[in-house]
């Protein structure tokens, strides 16, 4: 008799199961990871057009500020309807005085710097403008 040897037989098949499927899992999880990641960088390849507008908006309405303190002019965002630029994307531009209070327009003696919002697609950028230094003439 000889039942050792007979146990060892029947439990060699589950061994070879349970590493089929560790092995398995172990491929579905790498391919899932990088297809992840593939997605993440077309995402990013996409956004990078939508950035570069978003910037070029964000500018726009800094450079309105700007010109509208300088020259003490209300003058309507660009755009049409103002703020919708041309190649889709958007802007926003708020003037605020010292004590973070926005103010009606960039032309108020107060006004003390601008917040400009420009966006596109998802993808939204904003820059700063300070009137700390600014002069009422051109140089």
């Amino acid at each position: 008799m000889n039942i050792g040897s007979r146990k060892n037989t029947d439990r060699s098949g589950q061994a070879m199961l349970l590493a089929v499927l560790t092995l398995g899992a172990t491929m579905l999880g790498a391919t899932t990871i990088a297809g992840l990641l593939m997605l993440y960088q077309i995402r990013q390849t996409t956004d990078f057009g939508h950035s570069a507008q978003a910037i070029f908006a964000a500018d726009a309405g800094t450079e309105w500020a700007l010109y509208s303190q300088i020259k003490q002019q209300n003058v309507p965002l660009p755009g049409d309807p103002p703020g919708a630029l041309s190649d889709g994307a958007a802007l926003t531009a708020t003037c605020y005085d010292a004590s973070n209070a926005e103010t009606p327009s960039c032309v108020a003696t107060t006004s003390a710097y601008a917040i400009s919002i420009g966006s596109s697609g998802g993808t939204r950028r904003a820059f700063l403008a300070t009137f700390g230094n600014a002069t009422g003439t051109l140089p």
